[in-house]
């Protein structure tokens, strides 16, 4: 029987594995991983920006970032028929190497049933990347302005703590007239972001 292969953390060259074209290795010519919604894309167009943080709140810059959402239907691309061609539903970003800052430019998404039935509030999930963690690790992004989904969302009510729970709402803002959603990501410390198993 074949051991386990021990874990390692993704260390300082993670931006070479996962976004070779950050630090100038040509990799798929003319793909922007951030950007998930094409043109033509249904729904309401919105930009996801924030700065992944340590325990001493320092920006981590060399953090990367998937994102994972259904599109304004709630349907996932690849899985539900009828789901938007002209959106990917994943997509992939690298923190500024200066500012720490990420940014994705998606459509807000639309509500997605469980196997039960409930419905789920808006939301994206997130994988987080980044030198010292073993795993990544995932949590998701919900929206301050869904209030009322929010509240009957069933992953959110597992999370008993209210303070706790307000880790995982996206502030929206307004910039130059476009929607622009501020979330930012805390690994350690009073204001850590809620992380989940799967």
């Amino acid at each position: 029987m074949l051991e386990e292969t021990p874990s390692q953390t993704a260390g300082p060259y993670v931006h070479i594995g996962l976004m070779p074209g950050v630090i100038g290795i040509p990799f798929e010519p003319g793909r922007t991983w951030h950007r998930l919604a094409r043109e033509g894309a249904r729904g309401e167009r919105i930009r996801i920006e924030g700065v992944v943080y340590d325990g001493t709140g320092t920006p981590v810059r060399d953090a990367v970032l998937e994102l994972w959402q259904p599109d304004a239907a709630g349907l996932f691309p690849g899985r539900d028929p009828g789901a938007d061609p002209a959106f990917a539903g994943f997509g992939r970003a690298a923190a500024d190497f200066e500012s720490g800052l990420f940014v994705f430019e998606t459509v807000k998404p639309g509500r997605v049933r469980m196997a039960d039935g409930r419905l789920q509030a808006p939301h994206c999930s997130l994988l987080v990347f980044a030198r010292g963690i073993n795993i990544h690790l995932h949590t998701r992004i919900y929206f301050d302005d869904e209030a009322a989904a929010n509240a009957e969302d069933p992953v959110l009510a597992l999370v008993e703590q209210e303070s706790r729970r307000r880790t995982l709402l996206a502030r929206r803002g307004l910039r130059d007239g476009a929607v622009v959603y501020r979330f930012d990501v805390y690994l350690q410390g009073p204001n850590e972001t809620v992380f989940f198993d799967a």
